[in-house]
């Protein structure tokens, strides 16, 4: 079924997926060279492996305070416009990181502020996305970003390493904040200006907004009360959960009795299968069928994490967690669609906020419990038993997707491949 299906080339075709494409691409691969820097720099600085550590968690876990209190930024204003705000801001505090000699605090306040302020940029690129690609070109795109995303990380990880041989950890973190500057570039000329989702409610009728808490408030009562979009985020929440392993590698790999160069492989496994089951979801599987396939991809998500029960050795390991991770990209693609599909346009970026903030939440949550598990009973079991509890979830969470769909086809299963 062809003519079910949207090409990439169609994707790439639409001009402001193209800018937001290119935004995103190079302020990941800017931060995961500051990520590097960084690491370098307050390590080299203080030889202390728990403030280098800090430091690193700085540029994660801020943003789950910015996901709930600053994502509706990107409702009560343009949307265009909280990017571009967003990206300047982000440029100018890690430059300002970049100044060498500041005290350790002043540092880690300016990286948590540029954590802080990618929650509203986020919010607002992943609310815009659906007025960009409208119908299945949103799954499409999603499944290109994520491709370029995982890609992205890889090589900017790879690449900090190789240029902070030749450059100091300063230059590498100007870099990050020139990466922050050019995709402002890439928003300005390339997104068309729209008027702000909550201003367009209002003239058609909506209530005010009221204060940031009560928005968040607000979007938290709607994601509880719809049970479509409650089924959505436990799905969401527990693709971010079955990643634990990625945390876990280094003791895994020793458990296993392989070397450090297996941590490698290991890490590289996930971001791997997740663009190979990107690009399989969004170019093999018929736009009509995604909705329907969530509930049994969200099981099946789990299953190859039940593997790591029986001590599978090193290659075999990499195959499950790739195989892991594209299943799991395929439920994430999916459940992301359904819920932009499902919330009100006027709510939709501080409803992506809270759910963004979850995520970050067990993402950053789940390796160190689990780590704490690990020493108890090992972690390969560890890992096993998160796929077991998985499936516990999983199953309950795919029944009561189909008696959402069932019960609300109209919004759920809606054709959105005639829109192209």
């Amino acid at each position: 079924m062809e003519a079910d299906r949207t090409t990439f080339r169609a994707v790439f075709a639409v001009r402001e997926f193209r800018a937001l494409w290119a935004a995103e691409a190079l302020s990941q691969a800017g931060d995961q060279v500051a990520r590097v820097a960084l690491a370098v720099l307050v390590y080299g600085a203080t030889e202390s492996a728990a403030l280098a550590g800090l430091t690193y968690a700085l540029t994660l876990a801020p943003s789950f305070l910015g996901g709930v209190f600053l994502s509706g930024l990107a409702d009560r204003f343009p949307r265009r416009a909280v990017m571009i705000v967003a990206d300047v801001a982000r440029a100018v505090f890690i430059a300002l990181a970049a100044v060498p000699g500041l005290p350790f605090w002043v540092l880690c306040v300016l990286v948590g502020l540029v954590s802080f302020v990618q929650a509203p940029f986020k919010a607002a690129q992943l609310a815009l996305l659906p007025d960009v690609l409208p119908g299945d070109k949103y799954v499409v795109g999603m499944s290109i970003r994520t491709i370029t995303m995982q890609t992205a990380q890889m090589l900017g990880f790879a690449g900090g390493g190789v240029l902070l041989t030749a450059l100091t950890p300063s230059t590498g973190l100007l870099l990050d904040a020139a990466s922050f500057v050019a995709s402002a570039l890439f928003v300005w000329f390339g997104v068309r200006s729209r008027p702000a989702a909550q201003k367009v409610a209002r003239q058609n009728g909506a209530p005010a907004p009221g204060s940031f808490a009560t928005s968040a408030f607000a979007g938290a009562k709607l994601l509880w009360q719809d049970k479509g979009l409650r089924t959505l985020v436990v799905i969401d929440w527990l693709s971010a959960l079955l990643i634990l392993y990625e945390g876990l590698a280094a003791p895994y790999t020793a458990e296993l009795g392989d070397g450090p160069a297996a941590v490698g492989l290991i890490l590289a496994a996930d971001p791997l299968g997740s663009a190979i089951g990107a690009f399989v979801f969004a170019r093999f599987v018929p736009a009509h069928r995604r909705p329907t396939l969530l509930g049994p991809l969200t099981v099946a998500s789990c299953v190859p994490l039940l593997g790591c029960l029986f001590m599978p050795g090193l290659v075999a390991s990499v195959v499950l967690f790739a195989v892991a991770g594209a299943l799991g990209t395929a439920v994430t693609i999916q459940a992301m669609a359904s819920f932009a599909r499902g919330v009100p346009d006027h709510g939709r970026a501080q409803a992506m906020g809270l759910l963004q903030a979850g995520l970050a939440t067990i993402q950053g949550l789940s390796p160190l419990l689990g780590g704490l598990a690990a020493d108890a009973v090992g972690t390969a079991r560890v890992i096993g038993l998160v796929g077991v509890l998985g499936l516990l979830i999983a199953m309950p969470a795919a029944i009561a997707w189909r008696h959402a769909i069932t019960a609300r086809p109209d919004v759920w299963l809606s054709p959105e491949a005639d829109e192209k």
